[in-house]
């Protein structure tokens, strides 16, 4: 019960649903100010008994959806088991207890969480012990139930939770046994991103006159995620990943590849290559997976690899980046890996390996999904020298807004010389023990197989524009897709290659898109750029012959005259 000396919460719009006041309160201090979509149309349906379907993806607030009818069944607490969700992984279901746990904070609500590669003991005692509310995946509900340790006679409330997630990992024979071990009286809520016909046929079996509420697609959308792609030949993406990773402001990436095998043969490239990673997949215990998912969340890691399954019910706020290593089949598996960044009102950043038979692939992603996914080319070396000068840079300052220790203020008065050469001294000293270049010119050109990825030129079908801003102006991608896109009310598909330089930047686009944009003038990062048409040479890409600080090539001396031989009918 709540403690008398708590002060009630101000009503919100969760106190209209009926809920106990007990459980209303509880939401406003987690930061829930109004109900989702699923949230407003599952609860009510929920709270008077109906079983229901929810469409709904990661990100939808679904769990609130069936949590908070679930635990209003059970606010009462004690007894036994009356609620039981069921996930496809462990890092769900512990994701759901803990959300079910701060819902329930103010009630006398015991939950225990049950799952595989874990020790049976704590979850024995705490079903032994009494408890209403049980989270588990279903190999382990499972086989409690087999063993006769988790009794579901007295059952009112089963939530299916990512029901085609436990479909494909084939979880769904036990799906169907635990539904057949419960009273025919409980109460269903089946959620799924997608409805294939194994999941539509066990409805149709097991859910009585079920109210299908389904999230409309505005409200899943992804455009406030900034989203890239670089064409990158298959044999080339480790380089091409180390690279992003080492030019991007990432504070944590999460990195999808599509198998087991390619998850660990990507992060064992990534740590060849000096990269601080550690992969996340299904042939790691228990404990392991729990001691990569610790340093991630806690930043001690900031770079992880994993596949689609094992990176369910990860829910890392401070995920910066994501980068699908490999690209998803669809666009549900698409909105599902980047939707794990931009969370709470962040920027996010969304960046995808393509190869140059997934290109037709990337094209459909946009019109399916109604959005822009730039292209953009391979960071260069400068691009990755100036990109750590910059960190390098931000970290010297935030130093500096603290006051300095008092032995660092002798040791610089020990030097007894002008500060700014100490100071140079010091950054110099610093930037070599992080990699940093400062004297070399590294060179402004992408590798030789990323050039040859991408031609340098536009296509027959192709229009170059010319935009007067670029990289000294802060601009990124997202900024030149997102203004032409949003002022001429052009597809994403048919906004072409990006390449953005000191202080231009060129974007190609299909001719019907350059008739509507020469001659505009578009707002960039608080600047009124006029849009023309690009007049760079062919081979501007990939500068060839003598140039500013290049050596032409040296003639080759005429090779001397051979003598003819002369055949000798005599030998």
């Amino acid at each position: 019960m709540s403690s008398p000396t708590t002060p009630p919460s101000a009503p919100t719009p969760f106190h209209d649903f009926g809920l106990d006041p007990r459980l209303a309160d509880a939401l406003a201090p987690l930061g829930f100010e109004a109900p989702t979509p699923i949230q407003l149309e599952a609860i009510p349906a929920l709270l008077v008994g109906r079983d229901v379907i929810g469409r709904a993806r990661t990100g939808s607030g679904k769990t609130a959806a069936f949590g908070l009818p679930l635990l209003e069944r059970v606010k009462a607490g004690g007894g036994p088991i009356r609620a039981l969700v069921l996930t496809p992984t462990r890092e769900l279901a512990l994701q759901v207890t803990d959300a079910l746990r701060s819902f329930a904070k103010n009630l006398p609500v015991r939950l225990v969480t049950v799952y595989g590669g874990a020790a049976y003991g704590p979850q024995l005692r705490a079903l032994e012990a009494g408890v209403p509310v049980v989270v588990g995946t279903p190999g382990r509900v499972l086989d409690l139930v087999d063993r006769g340790k988790l009794d579901l006679s007295a059952l009112e409330m089963l939530v299916l939770d990512e029901a085609d997630e436990m479909l494909r990992m084939g979880f769904f024979e036990d799906v169907q046994r635990v539904l057949e071990a419960s009273p025919p009286t409980r109460q269903i809520a089946l959620f799924s991103a997608s409805m294939p016909e194994p999941i539509a046929r066990v409805a149709e079996a097991h859910l009585r006159e079920p109210i299908e509420v389904q999230v409309e697609r505005e409200a899943l959308t992804v455009h406030h995620i900034e989203q890239r792609a670089l064409l990158v030949p298959e044999r080339h993406k480790g380089e091409a990943l180390t690279r992003l990773l080492a030019a991007e402001p990432i504070g944590a990436a999460l990195v999808f590849a599509r198998t087991r095998a390619g998850c660990a043969a990507a992060a064992d490239d990534l740590a060849a290559r000096g990269v601080p990673v550690d992969a996340l997949h299904g042939d790691l215990n228990q404990a392991a997976r729990e001691r990569v998912l610790s340093r991630f969340r806690s930043g001690r890691l900031r770079v992880v690899v994993a596949t689609d399954v094992a990176a369910r019910g990860i829910d890392v706020e401070h995920v910066t980046h994501v980068i699908n290593y490999d690209l998803p089949t669809d666009a549900e598996g698409y909105v599902h890996r980047i939707g794990r960044t931009g969370r709470a009102g962040r920027a996010g950043v969304a960046i995808s390996l393509v190869t140059p038979a997934e290109v037709r692939r990337v094209r459909a992603l946009e019109r399916t999904l109604d959005t822009v996914i730039a292209k953009v080319e391979v960071p260069t070396d400068a691009e990755i020298a100036a990109a750590k000068r910059a960190r390098l840079l931000d970290e010297v300052r935030a130093a500096a807004s603290e006051a300095p220790a008092p032995a660092l203020e002798a040791m610089l008065d020990a030097l007894a010389i002008d500060p700014r050469r100490a100071a140079a001294a010091a950054l110099g000293l610093l930037a070599r023990d992080r990699d940093v270049a400062l004297d070399e010119t590294p060179d402004t050109r992408p590798p030789s197989w990323a050039r040859r990825a991408a031609p340098a030129h536009p296509s027959a079908d192709e229009v170059e524009l010319f935009l007067p801003i670029g990289r000294t102006r802060g601009v990124r991608p997202g900024d030149l897709v997102g203004a032409l896109a949003n002022e001429l009310e052009v597809p994403g598909s048919s906004i072409g290659r990006v390449t953005i330089v000191a202080g231009a930047s060129f974007v190609r686009v299909t001719p019907e898109v350059a008739e509507r944009a020469l001659g505009r003038v578009l707002e960039i990062r608080g600047h009124r750029v006029a849009i023309t048409r690009s007049r760079r040479p062919e081979g501007a890409d990939a500068p060839r012959g003598p140039g500013p600080g290049r050596r032409g090539p040296r003639p080759r001396p005429a090779a001397p005259a051979r003598p003819k031989k002369r055949f000798d009918r005599n030998k």
